[in-house]
């Protein structure tokens, strides 16, 4: 075992992952690497090291035979997370309602957002979900759940230089069925008031055209500059299992590794030795001229509103992605955490670089002040990072309100909104199939009539619920969870609204989340209240 952050860990990550789909042979790991302390030549386990003498640079991914069935996260302990601060709770009036206890329901606790100025029925957008083939597959559910939802669904990138049907006309796309098939997805269940959709570009959608085909053909609203993400700081990479998709994406100027046009690659192909390629997308360089003008020409475009998702840089990078945001006046950036993602972050990337996301945040708060402080424009800000449930929600955003009004507006969630559809999508299946675990069944019931609880209140919303895509039941039902547990903690603080949140109703668990926080203690939080209060006549 050893000490990482202050917090105990188990050394078996460094040689056996998860992610990779690696083990070791014994339960007692050396401390330091992370080996068997007796490695033994018969050994038929496949650990870190074994698997790289196997597939080489394959070992750097996520189990490649599992691309498009799985999303991929950080299995390191940063010393440091949402867990680590609790809510205050309070007995004494209400914020935002009258103070009365007919009225003080938590029902009745306003949870609606506005960042940018989208609004959102919660401060919730989707993570942005690109060419992967997870993505694909569970576009729809996520599509349709985050319009019935309220919230901004995200296409992420190159989804249009991906798209074998996609029309290019002297270098830009000019028709793009994929992309076309992603918006309507959403639109379908769109009540045209909450949410919208975002359509983010990177180098190559940029050098495409995608942002002004997106514009001017679909009628996007929301366009999203990328510069990189909290999985991965390198671009985004995708795994290709068919020969001559990989020969077009390299035609369209994407790095494709191996090289497919190689006949020694093509022979190898065919006889098994290679099962996939890797396409990766190019680094953005970041300059200042560069990025205002590209803002302005997407608003001459028409594009009613920009933003900018970053990734969990250094403090100098944050500061410089912040600043140029700040002077091109966008609507909003992301800025993400190291954690996770949909595609093949390499794991050595997502374990040990970027910022982990409340160390971020708080960076990116100190940025912000000193902006505010000097009369220029901030952005609305949204965090990324490993957001699950209600509880991270609402401490991201109370850790960023100083006062007036919180920095931070909303949050993204990935991985945890493919997980409600991917499981609701299964669970539909095996239902389907008679196959569903008897343990569930008792409880639940057998079809997806009985064991999706939104439903009934769904039929008041949409005019023929055969329709909705039983993912989008899934991720659906998720945000509601999300959406009451926020009133509950909400209703809890007595904060009837839900930017009324502040630094002053969360306090820190221990030493390190103060420290990077400025976040006191549980002993030290409002304690120079006590004497006022008791010694009051």
């Amino acid at each position: 075992m050893e000490k990482i952050g202050g917090e105990m860990m188990d050394s078996r990550y460094l040689n056996s992952k998860s992610t990779t789909w690696t083990s070791l042979r014994v339960r007692d790991p050396a401390a330091t690497s992370g080996m068997c302390p007796l490695c033994i030549d018969e050994c038929p386990v496949i650990c870190e090291i074994s698997l790289s003498a196997f597939r080489g640079r394959e070992a750097l991914y996520p189990a490649p035979f599992l691309f498009g069935h799985a999303t991929a996260g950080a299995v390191k302990d940063y010393g440091l997370d949402w867990s680590h601060f609790n809510f205050h709770c309070e007995v004494r009036g209400a914020e935002g309602i009258v103070p009365d206890p007919d009225s003080a329901l938590f029902p009745n606790v306003d949870v609606e957002a506005k960042v940018g100025g989208i609004k959102l029925k919660m401060p919730v957008i989707t993570g942005a979900l690109g060419s992967t083939d997870v993505a694909a597959t569970y576009w729809r559910s996520i599509a349709a759940g985050a319009a019935l939802s309220g919230i901004v669904v995200t296409i992420g990138e190159n989804v249009g230089g991906m798209d074998p049907n996609a029309v290019i006309s002297g270098g830009k796309i000019t028709k793009s069925p994929a992309l076309e098939e992603r918006v309507k997805a959403y639109r379908e269940f769109w009540d045209g008031k909450y949410g919208g959709i975002a359509l983010q570009t990177n180098v190559e959608d940029e050098r495409l055209g995608v942002d002004i085909y997106g514009i001017s053909k679909l009628e996007v609203n929301i366009i999203e500059r990328k510069w990189g993400q909290g999985a991965k700081a390198i671009g985004g990479e995708v795994r290709v299992f068919n020969l001559e998709k990989a020969l077009m994406l390299k035609k369209r100027g994407y790095l494709v590794i191996p090289d497919p046009e190689d006949p020694a690659v093509q022979e190898a192909f065919k006889n098994g030795q290679i099962h996939s390629f890797e396409r990766h997308s190019r680094v953005g360089m970041a300059t200042k001229e560069e990025f205002l003008e590209g803002i302005d020409k997407l608003r001459e475009a028409g594009a009613k509103y920009i933003s900018l998702k970053t990734g969990a840089y250094r403090p100098a990078a944050t500061a410089y992605t912040l600043k140029l945001a700040s002077e091109a006046k966008i609507d909003y950036i992301t800025f993400d955490g190291c954690e996770g993602g949909t595609g093949m972050s390499p794991v050595p990337m997502m374990d040990e670089m970027g910022i982990p996301t409340v160390y971020l945040e708080a960076l990116v708060l100190k940025c912000a002040q000193i902006l505010s402080k000097k009369g220029r424009y901030v952005p609305d800000i949204v965090m990324a990072g490993g957001f699950i449930n209600e509880t991270q929600i609402l401490k991201a955003i109370a850790l960023s309100n100083f006062g007036d009004q919180p920095y931070v507006k909303a949050v993204v969630i990935g991985r945890a909104m493919l997980t409600a559809a991917m499981k609701a999508e299964y669970f539909a299946r095996l239902a389907k199939e008679e196959k569903i675990p008897e343990s569930f069944t008792k409880y639940y019931g057998k079809t997806p009539e009985k064991f999706f609880a939104a439903l009934p209140e769904l039929k008041n919303v949409v005019q023929d619920v055969s329709k909705i895509p039983c993912g989008a039941l899934g991720v659906y039902s998720y945000l509601e969870r999300i959406k009451i547990g926020m009133q509950q903690l909400l209703a809890g603080l007595r904060k009837f609204k839900l930017y009324l949140i502040s630094r002053n109703d969360i306090f820190a668990l221990s030493e390190r989340a103060a420290k990077a926080t400025g976040i006191p203690l549980a002993e030290e939080s409002g304690v120079d209240e006590i004497e006022a209060i008791l010694l009051d006549d």
